[in-house]
């Protein structure tokens, strides 16, 4: 009995010696092969919240690889170690900030966060579609409010990481405009950007704004808050725009931010797509909400070129849409993208995911003998 309880005990020990090394050095086939597929037993959103608890605890593994020079990017006078960010909606509370950035995110986007605290939709919400990497969901801006989010991101006044805010509006506000020069003033001292996110199609006549006279009153607002309480930081500000854009409504986007008087100093290509193509086959494809991951890959990246080409490669594009791998990063890049974000590849692959996207694109640029991303922007788009 002794002998078999040593046996036990060793075959144990050796089983978390070899768990914990591989978690520990994020090692991307056995977060493929065990990691990701356990949180599959889980609803998506009960999931997603085990990634929240992990990382407020520090069981989120730091990564150890050095961004290589080809990856640093300077913009809006903020240097970026390496251009992968993390888009909004995975930290939408601002509570692992410190964690994410640790997995190696040269970058990350908090919220949506609306001045009041609400809900969302009911659920369930979220709904993943494995076989073509993608999910849905009709989250609706569940937030704390304003307040709360912006106490945990003062707490982290000593982090150097780089963080954005994205703003929303409340469900039922009667004054979106307001909600956004709100936003504004709240995070001033503490956002390195903002984002206006006029372009999810979970909150109702939100995608509205995108129209040509509200974007150009909404615009007129923002700007003038962040000119009153940035101050001498005069904080970037960032306009995220649909995918499911007409060309009339492009070409009216356009047209509003390339004059000085409504310019942003950057738009966050694209929020999620109500286009069903390459999904409308799966059981959870025609579920109400945004799309994204693979199927969202060659529309957002069509959408960063036609703008790039409508404002003269003048305004900085952070692509969103798709990015598994070096080459969707590279592509983005080369269609316009000065930044780039991901969601849905790390829910599927988990940190590993980011530590492989920069190595890859560092040897596709020296491949193209490009010295950094900065020489490789917009040149399939000229």
């Amino acid at each position: 009995m002794s002998k078999l309880l040593t046996i036990i005990k060793v075959t144990t020990g050796g089983i978390l010696l070899y768990s914990g090394s591989n978690l520990l050095t994020l090692n991307d086939i056995f977060y493929k092969k065990y990691v990701i597929p356990s949180f599959y037993f889980f609803e998506p959103e009960t999931a997603h919240s085990f990634l929240i608890f992990a990382g407020k605890y520090g069981l989120i593994p730091k990564s150890y690889y050095r961004d290589p020079d080809s990856l640093q990017t300077k913009l809006w006078d903020i240097n970026f170690k390496n251009p992968i960010g993390l888009a909004a909606g995975l930290d939408k509370q601002g509570e692992i900030v410190k964690s994410l950035h640790k997995v190696g995110f040269g970058f990350v986007e908090i919220g949506s966060v609306t001045p009041l605290p609400q809900p969302g939709n009911e659920k369930p919400r979220v709904f993943r579609i494995l076989n073509k990497e993608a999910i849905i969901n009709r989250y609706g801006f569940n937030s704390d409010g304003h307040s709360i989010v912006y106490e945990r991101l003062k707490q982290l006044k000593n982090h150097d990481g780089i963080i954005g805010v994205n703003l929303g509006k409340n469900k039922n506000s009667e004054n979106a405009l307001d909600d956004y020069v709100k936003g504004i003033q709240q995070f001033a001292s503490v956002a390195d950007y903002f984002v206006i996110n006029v372009s999810s199609p979970n909150t109702p006549g939100l995608r509205n704004l995108q129209k040509k006279k509200d974007l150009m009153n909404l615009l007129n607002s923002v700007i003038k808050a962040r000119n009153q309480y940035c101050g001498e930081r005069m904080v970037p500000l960032l306009l995220k725009i649909s995918p499911d854009l007409t060309d009339q409504d492009k070409t009216d986007i356009a047209d509003v931010i390339n004059d000085k008087k409504y310019r942003v100093d950057g738009l966050i290509i694209s929020n999620t797509t109500t286009d069903r193509d390459g999904v409308n086959d799966d059981a959870n494809g025609l579920e109400p909400g945004g799309l994204s991951g693979k199927p969202l890959k060659d529309k957002s990246t069509k959408t960063i070129s036609e703008f790039f080409k409508l404002t003269n490669g003048e305004i900085p594009i952070v692509g969103v849409g798709g990015i598994f791998n070096g080459q969707d990063a590279y592509e983005k890049i080369k269609a316009g993208a000065s930044l780039l974000q991901i969601y849905t590849s790390f829910l599927y692959y988990g940190p590993p995911v980011v530590v492989n996207i920069k190595k890859e694109l560092d040897c596709l640029l020296r491949e193209d003998n490009y010295s950094s991303v900065s020489q490789a922007i917009g040149v399939d788009s000229k």
